[in-house]
């Protein structure tokens, strides 16, 4: 009997020590807060990120143990990747952003319309307009593609707003330049990391988004088992974000 327990102490310990090892070398899964980052990604998203694209940091380790600075096996990250990083405020809070701007580029915006590098990234305006979470109201589909990269969609609710002309910013070396794609309704790299987040650096970033894993819209009763399909949002599951 106590030698069945053992083996059984053993097993569950093995299980857990796997476990912790993917989530902290290959993959994690990440649930989707707020609006920052609509139309691409909504609230209630749980998303799978990937940690090994860009090497590994403290920050790719649970709890972010200070076993060493900077990264190991570093490789960059591309402009238009989704990635989780924390927070350079308090190195501990996830954020979820599009990265715009790496080492060396001038990041600026200008009418609500990107530059980089002094050239106005394309855009095309779609015909519908998406109803966000009030009090957001309806808000302006745009296509952004960068050039040698991804295409999006960004939402843009005013003319003239805080974040529509910004910069012109210059992407230090090792770290990164972070924008949401609710580009009227996100903190990110265009304001100071005391009032927004200001530039990531490369050591904060955990990993690429790389799918949605399954999306829960929280209009359902825990209780009432009949309403949780209504609340799975099933179109959403394996989006791809790359």
């Amino acid at each position: 009997m106590i030698r069945y327990a053992l083996f059984s102490l053993r097993d569950i310990a093995l299980g857990l020590a796997f476990v912790l090892a993917v989530n902290t070398s290959v993959f994690a899964n990440y649930y989707i807060p707020s609006e920052s980052m609509m139309p691409t990604l909504l609230v209630g998203d749980s998303v799978v990120v990937s940690k090994f694209p860009y090497g590994y940091s403290r920050y790719s380790m649970l709890g972010g143990p200070p076993l060493f600075d900077g990264r190991i096996f570093e490789q960059p990250v591309t402009r238009g990747d989704i990635v989780v990083f924390k927070h350079p405020c308090d190195n501990s809070t996830d954020l979820i952003k599009r990265i715009v701007g790496v080492p060396g580029d001038v990041i600026e915006t200008r009418m609500g319309g990107l530059l980089i590098n002094g050239a106005t990234v394309p855009v095309m305006h779609t015909a519908s307009a998406l109803a966000s979470v009030a009090p957001m109201g309806h808000q302006r589909e745009v296509r952004e593609s960068i050039p040698d990269g991804p295409s999006y969609l960004t939402l843009d609710l005013i003319d003239g707003g805080p974040g529509d002309n910004r910069g012109p910013f210059v992407v230090p070396t090792g770290q990164y330049f972070a924008m949401g794609d609710n580009r009227d309704n996100s903190s990110d790299s265009r304001w100071p990391k005391a009032s927004g987040v200001g530039f990531v650096p490369a050591e904060n970033i955990v990993g690429r988004a790389e799918f949605i894993l399954w999306s829960w819209s929280g209009q359902s009763d825990w209780t009432d088992p009949t309403t949780w399909p209504d609340a799975l949002r099933f179109g959403r599951t394996f989006t791809s974000l790359r």
